[in-house]
């Protein structure tokens, strides 16, 4: 029994470090990614715009552009206006090609369900409502998803005992009958 209730804390344990490894990925990732897809939907609303003026206004709008800016002639503004939507819409296509091809929004997806997961499954182990063979079956399932989230450095316990590990990182488990930090694993 003490042999399982030291197996149920090292997998806790290794359940914190991943969640950390993943809340780490989420902190850096996450408003990147969010960035890229803002500015993907500025740039097209841009070319939108860029192209409106003429394709409602026609050549009216044209003319009512080159006398306010004071151009020699209305091609002009037709050629800074095309200019213009073919910037922003290269900008706009780039943008969203990157996201596609790295699959951004597909990972964020993964690792935010993958870290509820490992909440609760964190939760069902502390608490004891799950065995320990099927917790480790389904923390395999779960961090299986996303191998692309790297683990975060490994936590070396001071000399003097156990202590309070940093926030995402773990460290080997403590020696038979120290508690862990917080009472947690204490059944």
């Amino acid at each position: 029994m003490a042999e399982d209730s030291e197996l149920r804390r090292d997998l806790l344990l290794r359940i914190e470090a991943r969640r950390a490894a993943v809340q780490a990925f989420l902190r850096e990732n996450r408003p990147r990614i969010r960035r890229r897809a803002n500015v993907t939907i500025v740039l097209s609303s841009l070319a939108a715009a860029f192209t409106a003026g003429p394709a409602l206004g026609g050549q009216s709008f044209a003319e009512s552009v080159q006398r306010s800016l004071g151009l020699v002639t209305d091609s002009v503004v037709w050629q800074l206006l095309c200019l213009a939507a073919l910037a922003v819409s290269v900008g706009a296509a780039v943008l969203a090609n990157i996201a596609k091809s790295q699959d951004s929004e597909a990972r964020l997806s993964t690792v935010e369900a993958v870290n509820a997961e490992l909440d609760g499954l964190a939760g069902l182990l502390h608490y004891g409502h799950l065995s320990l063979e099927d917790a480790v079956k389904l923390y395999q399932q779960y961090t299986a998803k996303i191998p692309f989230v790297e683990d975060v450095p490994v936590y070396s316990p001071a000399p003097q005992g156990w202590g309070q590990p940093p926030s995402g990182s773990w460290g080997p488990p403590p020696g038979p009958g120290a508690q862990p930090p917080g009472g947690w694993g204490q059944q």
